[in-house]
C-alpha cells in the first residue's frame, strides 16, 4: 500500500455514532479531514462482538453496520489518502451500565481501577470465539471498501489484557508465562491474515510501554512487535500506557514527541514501517523524528482535530497558518468522559462541520472588534472569511488576552502557541486593521461609525471582601504569573481552582532543577538518581493551597486534573480542601475547617478567587444605536474554548 505523504490520523474515540451506526456527523467529520491532505486515516475502534463496546463505539461486528461503514470509508479517501478501520476489544474497560447490566468480560477476574468495576474471566472456548471475531470484522471491513485494518493490542484494552500478569491470572494455554500470555494476540494476528489474504495490509498498534507498575516494559514489546511481524503484522504504530497509568500522555505537560523513543526502539527491532504518536502537533518535531529514524510515518490525531487542514498547509509552504493543538482535552477527552461528542478548543467547527460552515455574506459591512483575545480575534478572522471588513482594536500592546496568562504556569506554553496562531489567522483571513495599544472610546466610536460591533473586552482578576487583603503582602494570582510582585518563602494560596492550582505549580518550581541540569547531571553522574528527583521536584518555596470547596481543582477537567493534583503532591505543595479562609494577618492565614481555626504562617499571601467579567463599553455602544454581541468572559467568565467557540459564532451571525 503507497500512501500520499508520512501523516496518520490513528483512531480515537469521537462519539459520533448512534446505537453504533455511523452517522453523518462522523462522514463529515472524516470527509473535512480528509480534503486537508493527510496520508491516512484510521477511524474507530470498530467493534469485534457485543462485548467488545457499547452503543457509543462503531459497530463493525455484524453486516447490518456495512452500509455506514462504507460511506465512512468512502469519506476517509477523498482526498486521496487511504482509510483504515481499527478493530478492538475493550475487555475490562467496559462499564456494565454501557453493556445493558451485564458484566465486562476479561482473561481473568480483576477490578478495573478505570471502570471501579470486577469483570467476568472469559472461558477458554470464548477466546478462541473472539480470535475469529476478530478475523471476520476484519474480513467485514474489507468488503466496506477500507484500504486497512488496524488491531489494537495496546492501552490496556483486551489483548493488552492477556500480555500482562496485572490483569492475566489464567491456567490455561492463554495464561501463566509469556510465550502463552502472546497467544491471544498471536492468534488473531494469524487468524486475521488468514481472513483477509496475502495482499490486505494488517497494520498493530501496540504499546512501546504499559506505563504500570508491574507491566510490560519496552524491551518485552519489542519481543511482541517483532512476533506480530512473523504472524503478519506489516506494520507495528507504538501507543504507550494504559488507562490507569500515572504516567500522563495526552496532556499538555507532555513534551512534544515524548515517546518517540519507544518507537525508536521498535524500529529496530523489526524490519516494517512504524507509526510513532503522542503529543506532535508540530511540524518541526514530525520532521526531526522521521529523519532521525525515529519512525516511518508519524500519528497526528488531535493536531488534526485542531487543524483538517495541517497536511495541506504544510505542502503549500504556509506553516505560519497552522492552528496547533494545545493538548488541553478539554473538547476531547473531557468530553467522551461525559459521553458527549468531540469538540476542540482551537477548532470551532470541529465536531460541526456540517452546520458550522462559513458562508460568504451577501452584505458585507464595516466591523469594530474590541479586545484581542481569543474571543475577539476569532470572531474577527470568522467575519473577515464571510467578506466583512473588520478592525479589531486591543487595548494592550500584544494580542492573546487571557491566552498569555494560562501559557504561564509550568508545561502550559502550548497556550501562548495559540495565541499567536491565532494571530497569524487574522492576516489570513483578511482581517482589514489590527490596532494594538488603542483603548476605545465614546469619540472613538463617533469617529469610526462602524456597522456593529462585538464587544470581547476580557475579564479583571476580583476577589471577594476579606479581612486583610488591603495588606502590602498580599497579591494577585495574574501578577505572581506575570512575574510583576516578589514572593516570600512561606505562601498561601487562597483559592484551589484552576488559576490557583497552576499558581502553585508555578511557585513550587521555583529553584527546582531544570530539564538540562537534570539532563547533566545525569549524564555525568554527579548526583544518585534519588537525590535528582528530590532536586527536581522541591523548590525553594513552602506552598499553601487552601480551598472552601470539598476538592481541589473542581473547576479543571478530569482528562488533566489528575497529572495536575499529582504534580502538586509531587513538588511538595500542602493543599487543604474543605478549608475558608478567615483573615490574613501580617504573618499568617486563618484559615477554618470542620476542625476549627487555626492559623498559617505566610510571607505572602496569593489571591486566586476568580475573576469577572469586564465591558465598559456596552452602554456607550446601544446608546448610538449599534448592532452588537457580547462575546467570551465579557459575556461571561468561562473556559478559552467557550470564548473561541462565541467568537466563531459572532463572527458567522453577521
Amino acid at each position: 500500500m503507497v500512501i500520499p505523504n508520512r501523516i496518520l490520523m490513528p483512531a480515537m474515540h469521537l462519539s459520533m455514532v448512534q446505537n453504533s451506526f455511523v452517522t453523518d456527523q462522523l462522514v463529515e467529520f472524516y470527509a473535512e479531514r480528509a480534503r486537508g491532505g493527510a496520508g491516512a486515516f484510521v477511524a474507530g475502534y470498530g467493534m469485534v462482538n457485543d462485548d467488545a463496546g457499547s452503543g457509543i463505539i462503531i459497530g463493525a461486528h455484524r453486516d447490518e453496520f456495512l452500509p455506514g461503514l462504507s460511506r465512512l470509508a468512502e469519506a476517509m479517501k477523498r482526498g486521496g489518502g487511504r482509510a483504515g478501520l481499527q478493530l478492538n476489544h475493550s475487555g475490562r474497560y467496559n462499564f456494565s451500565i454501557l453493556l445493558g447490566g451485564r458484566p465486562s468480560v476479561a482473561p481473568s477476574a480483576v477490578r478495573s481501577q478505570f471502570t471501579k468495576e470486577e469483570p467476568r474471566a472469559l472461558a477458554t472456548e470464548e477466546v478462541q470465539r473472539t480470535v475469529q471475531d476478530f478475523a471476520d470484522t476484519a474480513q467485514r471491513a474489507r468488503k466496506a471498501g477500507f484500504d486497512f485494518v488496524e488491531i489494537l493490542s495496546g492501552t490496556g484494552y483486551l489483548i493488552s489484557q492477556f500480555l500482562s500478569e496485572l490483569t492475566n491470572r489464567r491456567t490455561d494455554a492463554y495464561g501463566g508465562s509469556w510465550e502463552n500470555r502472546m497467544r491471544f494476540g498471536l492468534e488473531i494476528a494469524r487468524a486475521v491474515r488468514e481472513a483477509v489474504g496475502a495482499d490486505y495490509p494488517v497494520l498493530w498498534r501496540i504499546n512501546g510501554n504499559d506505563f504500570m507498575p508491574g507491566g510490560i516494559g519496552r524491551t518485552r514489546m519489542q519481543e511482541y512487535a517483532v512476533k506480530l511481524v512473523e504472524n503478519g503484522a506489516d506494520a507495528i504504530s507504538v501507543n504507550v500506557g494504559w488507562h490507569e497509568s500515572r504516567v500522563p500522555q495526552i496532556i499538555t505537560q507532555v513534551p512534544r514527541g515524548a515517546f518517540a523513543y519507544l518507537a525508536r526502539g521498535i524500529r529496530e527491532r523489526v524490519g516494517v514501517p512504524v507509526i510513532a504518536g503522542h503529543r506532535i502537533n508540530d511540524l518541526a518535531t514530525a520532521r526531526a523524528m522521521i529523519a532521525d529514524h525515529m519512525c516511518d510515518l508519524v500519528g497526528m490525531g488531535r493536531a488534526l482535530i485542531a487543524d483538517p487542514d495541517l497536511p495541506r498547509k504544510i505542502a503549500a509552504g504556509r506553516e505560519n497558518e497552522i492552528i496547533h493543538c494545545v493538548a488541553c482535552a478539554q473538547g476531547c477527552f473531557d468530553h467522551l468522559f461525559n459521553l458527549q461528542p468531540v469538540e476542540c478548543l482551537c477548532n470551532p467547527r470541529a465536531g460541526h462541520e456540517r452546520e458550522r460552515r462559513i458562508e460568504a455574506t451577501p452584505a458585507p459591512r464595516k466591523v469594530l472588534v474590541i479586545g484581542g483575545g481569543p474571543a475577539g480575534m476569532t470572531a474577527a478572522a470568522t467575519a473577515a472569511q464571510r467578506g466583512h471588513r473588520v478592525t479589531l482594536c486591543e487595548k494592550e500592546e500584544v494580542l492573546g488576552g487571557q491566552l498569555l496568562l494560562a501559557g504561564l504556569p509550568p508545561g502550559r506554553d502550548e497556550f501562548q502557541v495559540l495565541a499567536r496562531d491565532l494571530e497569524a489567522q487574522l492576516a489570513a483571513a483578511g482581517v482589514a486593521e489590527v490596532r494594538m495599544g488603542v483603548t476605545v472610546d465614546e469619540a472613538f466610536l463617533d469617529r469610526e461609525r462602524p456597522d456593529a460591533v462585538i464587544l470581547a473586552t476580557g475579564a479583571e482578576e476580583w476577589a471577594p471582601p476579606l479581612d486583610g487583603a488591603d495588606l502590602p503582602h498580599v497579591v494577585g494570582a495574574w501578577d505572581v504569573l506575570r512575574d510583576r510582585v516578589q514572593t516570600g518563602p512561606r505562601v498561601v494560596i487562597i483559592g484551589g481552582g484552576a488559576v490557583g492550582v497552576e499558581t502553585a505549580l508555578f511557585l513550587a518550581e521555583k529553584g527546582t532543577l531544570s530539564g538540562d541540569m537534570v539532563r547533566f547531571l545525569l549524564i555525568n553522574r554527579a548526583e544518585p538518581l534519588e537525590d535528582l528527583y528530590d532536586l527536581a521536584t522541591r523548590g525553594v518555596k513552602d506552598v499553601t493551597l487552601v480551598e472552601m470547596l470539598d476538592r481541589i481543582g473542581p473547576d479543571i477537567g478530569r482528562s488533566t486534573r489528575w497529572g495536575m493534583l499529582q504534580d502538586l503532591e509531587r513538588h511538595h505543595v500542602k493543599t487543604l480542601a474543605k478549608t475558608r479562609a478567615r483573615a490574613i494577618t501580617p504573618t499568617t492565614v486563618v484559615v477554618e475547617d470542620a476542625t476549627g481555626t487555626r492559623e498559617i504562617p505566610a510571607d505572602s499571601v496569593v489571591l486566586a478567587l476568580g475573576s469577572r467579567s469586564r465591558n465598559p463599553l456596552e452602554v456607550p455602544v446601544r446608546g448610538r444605536g449599534l448592532p452588537y454581541q457580547i462575546i467570551g468572559d465579557a459575556r461571561k467568565v468561562a473556559k478559552a474554548m467557550d470564548a473561541i467557540h462565541e467568537g466563531f459564532e459572532a463572527g458567522a451571525r453577521l
